[in-house]
C-alpha cells in the first residue's frame, strides 16, 4: 500500500502542463486589451482652440494690366492711306528695291520710314510710306516754278495804243466814242500780256542738270512706257558704262529680276537713272559719282544678248531718256 503525504495531497484536478499555461495567459492578455479597449476611457492629448488666433492672409496672384502700346507712326497698314500721295500699295512681284524705283527713292530709307526689320518681308496689299514722316506729301508733290522777272512800271504810250487797237477796230455803241480809250484798260491790257507769256518760259529748277550718254553704241531698242520703260544700247561685254550725270549709288546688286546686275543712281529729289545687264558693277551703295564716271562694266546679266538697259525716271515715272540726252 503506498503512502501518501497529507501535505502534497489535493483534490483538485492536475496541475495543467506548462504550454497549456502559455496559452491561457496569452488569451487572458488578448481578452484584456480588448475589453480595456472597449470600456476604459482613454487620454487624449489636449487640443488648443485658436479659432481667434489671427492667422496671415495669402494676397491673391497679382494680374498686370497689359499696357496699351501705340503702333508705330511710320508703319503703314490700315487701308485708308491707299491711294494717297506720298504712300504705295504693294502689287505682286513687287520688292522694296522695285518700290523705291517706281517711287523714286532710295529703298534703304523706305524701310527706315516704314520700321521694317527685314526687307524682303513685304505683303500684296501692304500701304508703305514713300515720304519722310511729317513731310506734306501735296508739297513735295508740286515743285517750286522759277518765274520770269516781271517789271511792274507803268505802261509807255505805244503799248497802250497798241492794246486799244483792238478795242477800237471792234464795234461800239452809238453813244461811245470810237477815238476814246480807257487809261485804267490800257495798263491792264499792258501788264496782262507779259503775265500770259510767262508759264510758256517757266523751267522747273530740278530739270535743268548736265546728262550724258551712258554707253556709246548704237540703240537697239527705244522706249516704251508700258513695254519697255527705257532704251537699250547695244556693245560688247566689257565695254564702259558710265553714270549719266552727277548722284549717289542707292543700289547695286542683282535683286531685282529681270535687270540683272543693276545700278541705280538718285541725282536729286526727282530724278533717278537706272542701268541694268551689267557684267560686273564698279561702285558701291551711298557712293557718290560723277557724270561720265565709269561705273560697270557691259554685259548679258538677265538678257539674251550684250547690252545696257537704261532708264531715266521723273518722281519713279519712267520718261524717255532720248528727251533728255544730249543729241548724238
Amino acid at each position: 500500500m503506498t503512502t501518501v503525504d497529507p501535505l502534497t495531497f489535493d483534490s483538485a484536478p492536475p496541475l495543467p502542463s506548462r504550454a497549456r499555461l502559455i496559452r491561457l495567459l496569452l488569451l487572458a492578455c488578448v481578452l484584456g486589451s480588448a475589453l480595456a479597449g472597449c470600456g476604459l476611457p482613454r487620454n487624449k492629448a489636449p487640443v488648443e482652440d485658436r479659432s481667434n488666433v489671427l492667422r496671415p492672409v495669402t494676397p491673391p496672384p497679382l494680374v498686370e494690366t497689359p499696357r496699351p502700346t501705340a503702333p508705330a507712326p511710320a508703319t503703314v497698314s490700315n487701308a485708308e492711306y491707299a491711294g494717297r500721295s506720298g504712300y504705295y500699295t504693294v502689287r505682286p512681284g513687287d520688292t522694296l528695291i522695285r518700290v523705291g524705283l517706281e517711287t523714286g527713292q532710295n529703298w534703304r530709307d523706305i524701310q527706315r520710314w516704314n520700321n521694317l526689320d527685314n526687307p524682303n518681308l513685304i505683303e500684296v496689299g501692304q500701304v508703305l510710306r514713300v515720304l519722310p514722316p511729317g513731310q506734306d506729301a501735296m508739297a513735295t508733290t508740286v515743285r517750286p516754278i522759277v518765274l520770269s522777272r516781271i517789271e511792274t512800271r507803268a505802261p509807255e504810250a505805244k503799248p497802250a495804243s497798241a492794246a486799244a487797237a483792238p478795242a477800237a477796230a471792234a464795234p461800239a455803241p452809238a453813244s461811245a466814242s470810237p477815238t476814246t480809250v480807257s487809261p485804267v484798260a490800257a495798263a491792264t491790257a499792258a501788264q496782262a500780256t507779259p503775265a500770259a507769256a510767262a508759264p510758256v518760259a517757266t523751267r522747273e529748277a530740278d530739270d535743268e542738270m548736265s546728262w550724258a550718254w551712258p554707253a556709246q553704241g548704237p540703240l537697239v531698242s527705244s522706249f516704251d512706257e508700258t513695254r519697255n520703260k527705257g532704251v537699250a544700247i547695244a556693245g560688247k561685254a566689257g565695254e564702259p558704262v558710265m553714270a549719266a550725270a552727277d548722284g549717289r549709288v542707292v543700289y547695286a546688286g542683282s535683286g531685282l529680276r529681270g535687270y540683272g546686275n543693276l545700278i541705280i543712281i538718285k541725282h536729286n529729289d526727282t530724278y533717278l537713272t537706272a542701268y541694268a545687264h551689267n557684267q560686273a558693277l564698279l561702285v558701291k551703295e551711298d557712293q557718290p559719282v560723277r557724270r561720265g564716271q565709269k561705273i560697270a562694266e557691259m554685259g548679258s546679266s538677265d538678257a539674251e544678248r550684250v547690252q545696257l538697259h537704261f532708264e531715266i525716271r521723273r518722281k519713279g515715272k519712267p520718261i524717255d531718256p532720248t528727251r533728255v540726252l544730249p543729241g548724238r
